[in-house]
């Protein structure tokens, strides 16, 4: 895949804008991240300075849930090939160009993202009856990355996938973060906060994560189905309580909360529990590493670079016009800067549905951030979501520059209207800003790169 950018819009800079997205999406390509990581030797499978006698293991199976699956695993069998007995993957959507390369022995199936489908449930039950054919003396390497939350759904049957699928869609409209999102699925579902490992155990397992999560929190990402969970029921009482959506959930999901608070379910896999010690989780790739690639193009190509934060979080549009002011203020600061400038942000926004239109994080922070730049001369915004989906559109972001608003104007449309609206797409889709990259393959939250020329 290569990135391009419109020269049209950005002149000679598009093109080192898009060596500096491709340059961050190559430094986290999962297949690349496997191989870098893992090794194998004749006395022993080798991740990191942590070596696994072969002599104790009598097979090798391979599990993955995610968007990145299909890459991964294929990093996985070229470094391990005819030793992995077998194996069971859970991705977004069926690659023909991934799944040929990868052999039969790889049972290959799908769920929905981002709110889970009754394919989700399915795979979940799959990969359940999957580990039931694994020993003591196994090992099972799990591959995890970004969508694997919705993907791979087990809910207990009180909730059942209607109510699963209604709390999904309530957090994500009520502007919940990520980690929000996972602690509710995490109490709601079988295989999420350290419940997968219930049905790996007793074979020992290494997981291998590709980052989506702010801040790398492996409990979080893909709601941790191999990882102690210190959330608590208490924990998403309170997130309910804090977006005011107690009386809209399902009946059945605020008992089963209530319940746990009363100690009446059992609570998520905590520190210190046997089945916990019998894994390794390891970040293979995270946003870090896409954002240092993104930044050795920019100063190689005479920008003076400087990475704002690796954590962004927060209301997209409210975001995007901080950081828009933060790039107007320099300019106007810096008016006989003899360098170009190059700030780099990333994270993870939340967008709180106010409207009815099209959009997605991404698309809502660029639309906030041309409307605080109109009128600002030599710079520029461009907004990426590294897996190349931006909410449910087919776009991945957009570009945007201080005369955005002005010619949208000429053309009829009103940025602030289309953004109270949560309609950023179509405004870029008129106005021929959007970044279609098609699905990237990787998934490690967002990018933002903001230019003053």
């Amino acid at each position: 895949m290569r990135i391009e950018i419109s020269s049209m819009i950005l002149g000679k800079n598009g093109e080192v804008i898009g060596r500096m997205l491709q340059s961050a999406l190559d430094a986290v390509d999962p297949e690349k991240c496997v191989q870098r990581d893992l090794a194998i030797s004749d006395k022993d499978i080798q991740l990191l300075e942590t070596g696994i006698a072969r002599s104790t293991l009598t097979d090798i199976f391979v599990i993955g849930i995610g968007k990145a699956v299909l890459p991964m695993a294929i990093g996985i069998n070229k470094v391990l090939g005819d030793v992995v007995s077998g194996g069971y993957l859970i991705g977004k959507a069926i690659d023909p160009g991934l799944t040929e390369r990868l052999p039969r022995k790889y049972q290959i199936v799908y769920g929905d993202h981002p709110v889970p489908s009754i394919d989700s449930v399915r795979a979940a039950e799959g990969l359940v009856e999957f580990l039931e054919k694994t020993h003591q003396h196994d090992l099972v390497i799990c591959l995890l990355s970004g969508g694997g939350s919705a993907l791979c759904t087990l809910p207990y049957e009180e909730i059942g996938l209607e109510g699963m699928q209604s709390t999904t869609n309530l957090l994500l409209r009520c502007g919940a973060t990520i980690h929000e999102i996972n602690t509710i699925r995490k109490h709601l579902d079988r295989v999420k906060g350290g419940g997968l490992l219930e049905y790996i155990h007793p074979s020992q397992s290494i997981t291998l994560i590709l980052s989506d999560v702010v801040g790398n929190q492996i409990s979080m990402i893909a709601s941790g189905p191999t990882a102690a969970d210190p959330t608590t029921f208490s924990d998403a009482e309170r997130i309910f309580k804090k977006y005011e959506i107690n009386q809209k959930l399902p009946s059945s999901v605020r008992k089963f909360i209530e319940d746990g608070v009363k100690g009446n379910h059992s609570e998520t896999v905590k520190m210190g529990a046997s089945i916990i010690k019998k894994n390794k989780n390891v970040i293979i790739g995270s946003l870090n590493n896409a954002i240092h690639a993104a930044s050795i193009v920019a100063n190689e190509s005479g920008f003076c670079t400087r990475i704002l934060t690796m954590g962004l979080t927060g209301e997209s549009r409210d975001q995007g016009a901080k950081l828009a002011r933060q790039l107007r203020d320099h300019i106007r600061k810096n008016q006989n800067r003899r360098r170009p400038v190059c700030f780099i942000a990333g994270g993870e926004t939340t967008v709180t549905l106010h409207g009815k239109g099209k959009g997605g994080r991404n698309q809502e922070f660029a639309l906030a951030a041309a409307i605080e730049l109109t009128g600002t001369e030599n710079c520029a915004v461009i907004t990426f979501a590294t897996d190349g989906e931006d909410g449910p559109t087919d776009a991945a972001g957009a570009i945007i520059t201080g005369s955005t608003v002005i010619k949208g104007m000429r053309k009829g449309l009103d940025a602030q209207e289309f953004l109270n609206n949560n309609d950023s797409y179509r405004y870029f889709e008129a106005m021929d800003l959007l970044i279609k990259s098609g699905p990237t393959g990787t998934n490690v939250n967002d990018l933002v790169l903001l230019f003053a020329f």
